[in-house]
């Protein structure tokens, strides 16, 4: 689909998910991409971002943070994937109190212009967080999304997004799994039901 329609006389915000370290920096990441695609998607985003920031588009950032074990454990399959072979074997340790895990990578991260929500519990970005109200308080009604990962996060935050009549548009070399297997199928569901999906590129010439 040619994104130009649906970004013009529109309201847009970048919406990272989970550009953390504990994702990306491999020498403290709970559940890292591999090390290549991390830091191919971190480059991306620094320069999509500051495209955004120059052209006074809001960028938020939305970042997994637990006050304990307990409220990663209270999910009945994750506790059930823990300490098993599957990608997400690790999601007990996962961005607990005190990890470096919940820092943002510093390439993506201006303060003062950048939104930070944290505090994220669950795949779906909106869900027990108030990101709908900082972006409606902004008048947003269209979401770039990025971050990790394309076929959880990314797909329940599109999906979302969707349900709540925002134009989602998602940023396609912005986004990445630590499923590799499972990204282009992703990418599949989200541009035949929920978004629209084009690189980045393409996303700045329409803004």
């Amino acid at each position: 689909m040619n994104t130009l329609p649906v970004l013009r006389d529109r309201r847009p915000a970048v919406v990272t998910i989970d550009m953390h370290r504990g994702h990306l920096d491999p020498a403290v990441a709970t559940m890292p991409l591999p090390a290549e695609t991390a830091a191919r998607v971190t480059a991306a985003h620094a320069e999509l971002l500051a495209a955004a920031r120059s052209r006074r588009i809001p960028v938020v950032h939305v970042v997994t943070g637990y006050r304990s074990v307990e409220e990663i454990a209270s999910n009945p399959w994750w506790s059930a994937v823990a300490g098993s072979d599957a990608s997400r074997a690790n999601v007990l340790h996962h961005q607990l109190p005190g990890s470096p895990g919940l820092e943002l990578m510093p390439a993506v991260h201006e303060p003062g212009y950048d939104l930070l929500v944290t505090g994220k519990k669950r795949y779906d970005c909106f869900a027990a967080t108030d990101l709908e109200h900082a972006l409606r308080s902004r008048n947003v009604d269209t979401l770039l999304l990025t971050g990790v990962n394309t076929n959880s996060c990314v797909l329940a935050t599109a999906i979302s997004g969707n349900t709540k009549d925002f134009s989602v548009v998602v940023v396609e070399d912005c986004v990445d799994t630590m499923d590799p297997v499972l990204h282009d199928a992703a990418l599949s569901v989200l541009r035949q039901a929920f978004a629209w999906v084009a690189p980045s590129e393409e996303i700045v010439a329409a803004l």
